[in-house]
């Protein structure tokens, strides 16, 4: 099981001093944020990635590969790389050349994002999203298995005797999770491929996300790569602690309450009871983190958002603290209990070189 957390990049004021930080403060933080997230024991840093104000992460290798060369151990990955606006050649290259940086190190999550005039910027369509989605994912991955390829498709100019540069690793490409919050079309997908799913179900109900994840698991083992338990599934999540619940919902509740997103919407109250949102102490967020075992079934990857909504860096580094010093020993220890021995641990890419090898010598 492995736990990390994400970033959407926003550069959000924050409503208790009426202060914004500039691009360079926000982009600054990010870094800050998951070099901490290496010092707790996390295992993942994720981050999103945006074209459009007021989020700053519009080139994740850049600021993967900066954090790779300043970490040894944390899993880097994207929590969005935009498989329907970025050419599938752009992407190959340029995770593979961050996979080599991180020895490895590396993961993405194919997505959409949220933000519709991303396509014209692009030059894309965006009444061709799921399309986009399916033939430029094909695309990159024959690229990456594929020394030699040749290519013809709707989206984009044909590829004769092509071959991407540099080569993955260790001849493995870099695990890829499909991230979705709301198209059955993209968990076929990763199921057809025998990849992850990422649900990201920190803004719905819960029983959305389980038609999702149940139909994903299903199709996996129907495309024949493994019992459903053994679907590789992420999720994600939303907390905000303190040492005693109240104080922590007292100093949450203004960054709720005006956040680009959620803010002036449902109160903390509600979003608390329908999502996977947490505010209050380290035992609480470890009680209904325990829960989605109950809902989803045995997971492989749990990340949280906790930069978010104009919180200052400070605390977002004590919200760290506690997450790696007082909740993630427990959950780690607690979701292995009774996790069946055929449920895979979390994708590593040392974990699939010997894979590969072992697949290699069963069918030499």
């Amino acid at each position: 099981m492995q736990f990390g957390i994400f970033s959407v990049g926003d550069v959000t004021t924050d409503p208790t001093t009426g202060r914004t930080p500039t691009e360079h403060e926000r982009i600054k933080a990010m870094t800050a944020i998951a070099l901490k997230a290496e010092e707790v024991g996390l295992d993942v840093f994720a981050t999103g990635e945006h074209h459009n104000r007021p989020f700053v992460p519009s080139s994740p290798t850049t600021m993967l590969g900066w954090i790779a060369a300043r970490t040894e151990n944390i899993i880097l990955s994207t929590s969005t790389t935009l498989i329907t606006t970025n050419d599938p050649v752009k992407i190959a290259e340029d995770y593979a050349m961050l996979q080599h940086l991180a020895d490895g190190r590396v993961d993405l999550m194919m997505g959409r994002g949220n933000t519709g005039p991303v396509y014209p910027w692009f030059g894309q369509d965006i009444r061709q999203g799921i399309p986009l989605a399916v033939e430029n994912y094909a695309l990159l991955h024959r690229l990456w298995r594929e020394d030699v390829v040749d290519w013809e498709g709707t989206f984009r100019t044909a590829l004769q005797g092509f071959t991407s540069t540099p080569r993955p690793l260790d001849g493995v490409p870099p695990f890829v999770w499909h991230g979705s919050i709301r198209s059955p079309e993209i968990a076929e997908q990763a199921a057809y491929y025998g990849d992850g799913f990422f649900a990201n179900n920190i803004f719905w109900p819960k029983d959305h996300f389980k038609r999702l994840i149940n139909l994903y698991r299903e199709r996996y083992a129907h495309y024949g790569h493994g019992t459903p338990d053994q679907a590789v599934v992420g999720l994600g999540g939303q907390v905000f602690m303190r040492k005693n619940s109240q104080d922590a919902v007292r100093e949450f509740r203004p960054y709720f309450d005006n956040a680009p997103v959620y803010g002036h919407g449902p109160s903390l109250e509600e979003f608390t009871e329908q999502t996977p949102l947490t505010v209050g102490s380290p035992q609480e967020v470890i009680e209904k983190t325990l829960t989605f075992r109950e809902s989803f079934g045995d997971y492989q990857r749990q990340l949280f958002l906790m930069d978010h909504a104009g919180l200052p860096l400070k605390t977002v580094l004590e919200q760290l603290d506690l997450l790696g010093e007082e909740v993630v020993p427990v959950l780690r220890e607690e979701f292995a209990k009774n996790r069946p021995a055929q449920v895979p641990d979390g994708p590593t890419h040392a974990a699939r070189v010997a894979a590969a090898l072992a697949q290699e010598e069963v069918t030499a």
